[in-house]
C-alpha cells in the first residue's frame, strides 16, 4: 500500500471516530451533569472535578452503575477499533504499531477540537480531564494528552512512510526498552493521583516532571533509532 494512502485512511478514521467519541461525551454530560450539580452545587459548570465517587454513584441507583460498566466496555472497544483500523493497513508489527499510534493521536486531538466547538470545553489547555478509566482513572490537564497525541501522530507518520517506502526503521532492543519505559512513565504521570481523585477530591498539581521524563525518554529513543537508520542509508 502507498504510504500516503495508508496515512490518509488512518487520519480520516481518526477524525470520524474522534467526532463519535466527542458526541458520546456530550450525551454522557447530559446524563451526569444533573447528578454532579446536586452533589457539588458550587462546582463550576463544565468542570469534571471533583468526581462522582463510586458510593455516590451507587446511591443514584443501579441504572447509573450500569452506565459506568458500559463506559468501561466502550473504552476497551475504542482500543480494539483503533487497533483494527491499524491492522487493515499493516503487514508487520512495526506498521501496526505505527498505524495504531497515528490513528490514536488523530482521534484524541479531534475529540478535544469537537468538544470545544460543541460545548466550548475545554476552556483552556490547563483544564483538567479524565482521560481513561482503565485500569484506574487517568487524569491531567488537556495540554498533557495533546502533547502525547501530537507526538504519536508524528512518530506514526514517520514509521509508516519508511515502512511502506521500503526503508523500514529497525529499532534496537535498547531503543524499544527506552520507548516502552517512557510510555510507562507517562502512564504513571496520568495515574499517580487516582486514589485522591476517585475519593471525590480536587486533583493535586499534575506531575509534570514525571510526564516530561517519560515524553523526553520516548522521543529521545525514537530519534536515536531514526538517526541511526538515516546514517545507515546515507553511508
Amino acid at each position: 500500500m502507498n504510504w500516503r494512502r495508508a496515512v490518509l485512511s488512518l487520519v480520516l478514521f481518526g477524525i470520524g471516530f474522534g467526532y463519535v467519541e466527542a458526541a458520546m461525551v456530550v450525551y454522557l454530560r447530559h446524563i451526569y451533569d444533573p447528578v454532579r450539580h446536586e452533589l457539588y452545587p458550587t462546582a463550576p459548570s463544565g468542570e469534571l472535578f471533583p468526581l462522582i465517587t463510586s458510593d455516590q454513584l451507587a446511591a443514584q441507583g443501579p441504572a447509573y452503575q450500569r452506565l459506568l460498566l458500559t463506559e468501561l466496555g466502550r473504552e476497551f472497544a475504542t482500543l480494539v477499533m483503533l487497533g483494527a483500523a491499524a491492522l487493515a493497513v499493516s503487514s508487520n508489527f512495526r506498521q501496526w504499531m505505527a498505524g495504531f499510534v497515528l490513528s490514536f493521536g488523530v482521534w484524541d486531538l479531534t475529540f478535544y477540537l469537537v468538544l470545544k466547538l460543541i460545548l466550548g470545553w475545554p476552556a483552556s489547555f490547563a483544564t483538567w480531564d479524565i482521560l481513561f478509566l482503565l485500569p484506574v482513572p487517568w487524569a491531567g490537564p488537556v495540554l498533557s494528552p495533546a502533547i502525547v497525541a501530537a507526538t504519536m501522530i508524528w512518530a506514526g507518520v514517520v514509521v509508516l512512510r519508511r515502512e511502506l517506502s521500503g526503508q523500514p526503521l529497525r529499532i534496537s532492543a535498547a531503543n524499544w526498552t527506552a520507548i516502552v519505559a517512557g510510555g510507562v512513565l507517562l502512564m504513571l504521570a496520568f495515574m499517580w493521583d487516582w486514589r485522591n481523585t476517585t475519593a471525590g477530591h480536587p486533583p493535586n498539581p499534575f506531575n509534570w516532571p514525571l510526564f516530561w521524563a517519560g515524553e523526553g525518554l520516548g522521543v529521545a529513543a525514537f530519534l536515536h533509532a531514526l538517526r541511526r537508520r538515516t546514517i545507515a542509508y546515507t553511508a
